[in-house]
């Protein structure tokens, strides 16, 4: 099949076809007992998986490097798509469509990527609706990754049954996504409550990939710890100088040993994350806060300090906001391809 994809790249461009609204909303009456097709595609690999209500029925890896070009991989998903639909004997025609969280923003309303901070730059050019019509015959529809988070674990994770929530996520970066009354929040320049990791931490802060200064993202992600624990007074006597990667893994068991930067930098580290939710409570109003990512591998330290952070200092008359850890893991935004694909949202 990739062999086959790549010969039609040849024949055809798919970049000549006209914008036009992608229709995912037109679809109002979809059987949703039938399989969808999920690719979440990160800045280091990409999920490719089949669908069906609340399971995953199978799933290829493939690893990437966002510093390339992402036209080649198209050849490598569609071969995947391939085998997975033949092992389990499902015709593309019977699934309902194909949907793609990217790691940049990306216009459901479009179909196409709309930024991409450093990854993957050929993607704002490359038509996905006119590859995956010519390649399968099947509707496509994409969105930014943690927007595929949240729609995933309110279609079968923490946020089920929840209308008004904020999804957050800890890891390399920090993601976010926003819903209310049922329908995700893009704006409309597709980047509104999905920028929740680049609002401002810190004045005169570090500087972020994304152009600003004192992120969130920029003071307590995966990406910038490294920098945060060597700029902390004291590193060189910390157990954490003997270590030429510096994780959150790393990190947190520096803090449980009582070493003094560890527990320190920690205590930032879970301060910028607790400040940053209340201020997301702030702007959008929810009922939950699911939060996810690499670092929740901690939750039982991280939960409790923001919910206590939060229950002082956040202003909600109405009530109590739940806070609660993700449960699907790194398969909420393969999940999230049946709501996007719904139309619903």
């Amino acid at each position: 099949m990739a062999q086959s994809l790549e010969s039609k790249q040849k024949e055809q461009n798919f970049d000549h076809y006209p914008l036009k609204a992608n229709n995912i909303a037109g679809a109002q009456h979809i059987d949703m007992t039938r399989p969808a097709i999920g690719i979440d595609l990160g800045g280091s690999h990409a999920t490719i998986a089949v669908i069906k209500e609340d399971q995953i029925l199978g799933s290829r890896h493939v690893s990437l490097d966002s510093a390339q070009p992402l036209r080649p991989a198209l050849n490598v998903f569609a071969e995947a798509i391939g085998n997975l639909l033949a092992e389990f004997h499902i015709d593309a025609a019977d699934c309902e469509g194909l949907a793609v969280g990217f790691c940049g923003l990306a216009d459901a309303r479009i179909g196409r990527v709309v930024s991409t901070n450093q990854k993957y730059e050929d993607a704002p050019s490359i038509d996905f609706n006119a590859w995956c019509k010519q390649e399968f015959g099947l509707r496509f529809a994409i969105e930014n990754d943690a927007r595929m988070a949240l729609l995933g674990e309110r279609h079968a994770g923490a946020a089920r049954g929840c209308d008004d929530v904020v999804m957050i996520t800890l890891g390399t970066g920090i993601g976010g996504a926003a819903m209310i009354s049922g329908k995700l929040l893009r704006g409309k320049h597709a980047q509104a409550g999905c920028l929740g990791g680049h609002l401002p931490a810190k004045v005169g802060g570090r500087a972020c990939t994304c152009g600003a200064i004192g992120c969130l993202e920029a003071e307590a992600s995966g990406w910038s710890l490294p920098f945060l624990a060597h700029e902390w007074p004291g590193f060189s006597a910390s157990k954490l100088a003997g270590h030429g990667n510096i994780n959150f893994k790393l990190l947190f068991e520096a803090a449980e040993e009582g070493d003094r930067v560890g527990i320190e930098v920690l205590d930032y580290c879970l301060k910028v994350w607790a400040t940053g939710t209340v201020g997301l409570i702030h702007a959008y109003d929810p009922e939950r806060i699911v939060i996810g990512g690499g670092v929740m591998r901690s939750a039982a330290v991280i939960l409790p300090y923001i919910q206590t952070y939060v229950k002082q200092h956040a202003w909600t008359p109405w009530g109590k906001v739940e806070i609660v850890a993700a449960q699907l893991g790194n398969d909420a935004g393969l999940f999230g391809a049946i709501p996007l694909l719904t139309g619903n949202v």
